[in-house]
């Protein structure tokens, strides 16, 4: 006999099998995904699909397919190929599923298709948390956080971006036509192959500028002057670093400190946290159900952090921009 922990022979059998539910332990998260969804209105919620067609292939049911995308959430998988990937090998994802293995573009446009009422179930589960006096009464911090989107730099067009490349263009341009003068000049010097090839460049190099002319007009229209070609709501972020800039999104989002779980959550393309503050506090004193004309509303009051959050706020209820120094963290009461 060995001296080492032996396993199961993979070939025995079981006269009775163990079933799936006894693979998940009765305290497993998992369970309380299922619950949660399964307690959900979806319908009322504004999911697609909840009323199933009478002819084609059935659908998956869109409390299903949620289960999927709760769970990628938690358990940091955001793609839906791993997510596919997942339901064929992950136990707790088999169970939470019924051993349904929806293929990753059914998770992908499912997805795309919901995102509002996505939106709302987050607010249903603030309101579980609240209900279940989750979310402590003293602080939420709140801080910004760079998403980055499928468009590149290279792809996304301000004004100085637009005039850099234009510069860079002309200069092309100029270093090809001096070639070509000394083409003319010393035809022994340059070749045929190389005159044919100048010219190539040169008309490649005018049609790019017309296309950035044309580019240049359409963001003279645009509200704030920049221009992304793949996403079209995307924006240059500022980032500290220098040239570590990014085109994405900016994600504001009200922790709570009792239990770190997330009061209010707010997507903008705008591209620093300056202005973000004041909405995502309303947002979040929004969620614990106080409203803004309430005689108990609540008071923010400065603590340390985030210098990127520092803001222009100056509501009533809200500190002075001068006391915005150091902050990221307020006390609720």
């Amino acid at each position: 006999m060995t001296r080492y922990v032996e396993g199961e022979d993979r070939s025995q059998a079981t006269l009775f099998p163990e079933t799936l539910d006894e693979y998940i332990a009765a305290d497993n998260p998992v369970r309380v995904v299922d619950v949660f969804v399964d307690e959900l209105d979806l319908r009322k919620l504004g999911f697609d699909g909840m009323q199933p067609e009478v002819t084609g292939r059935p659908a998956y049911h869109p409390g299903t397919l949620l289960k999927i995308y709760i769970y990628g959430y938690l358990n940091r998988i955001q793609s839906s190929r791993r997510l596919e990937r997942e339901t064929q090998r992950n136990v707790e994802l088999i169970w939470l599923t019924g051993r349904l293995m929806p293929d990753f573009k059914t998770i992908a446009d499912f997805r795309k298709d919901n995102g509002k009422a996505i939106h709302q179930v987050c607010k249903e589960f603030v309101v579980l948390c609240s209900s279940l006096n989750l979310f402590s009464d003293a602080i939420v911090a709140i801080d910004g956080s760079k998403f980055k989107a499928v468009n590149n730099r290279d792809k996304n067009f301000t004004d100085r971006k637009l005039k850099a490349r234009m510069q860079q263009l002309e200069e092309s341009i100029t270093r090809y036509l001096a070639e070509l003068d000394r083409a003319d000049r010393e035809p022994a010097a340059v070749t045929e192959v190389r005159v044919a090839h100048l010219q190539d460049k040169v008309a490649a190099v005018r049609a790019q500028m017309r296309r950035l002319e044309q580019i240049g007009e359409q963001m003279a229209k645009a509200p704030d002057g920049q221009i992304s070609l793949t996403d079209p709501d995307a924006r240059s972020m500022a980032t500290s670093g220098r040239g570590t800039g990014v085109v994405g999104y900016d994600v504001q989002t009200a922790v709570d400190d009792k239990h770190h779980l997330i009061v209010a959550h707010e997507v903008t393309n705008v591209g620093h946290d300056r202005s973000q503050l004041s909405s995502i506090a309303k947002e979040a004193r929004d969620a614990r159900h106080r409203r803004v004309d309430d005689p108990s509303r609540p008071r923010l009051l400065q603590r340390r952090g985030d210098l990127g959050v520092r803001s222009g706020w100056n509501h009533g209820y809200g500190p002075k921009t001068s006391d915005l120094e150091q902050q990221s963290a307020w006390t609720v009461r």
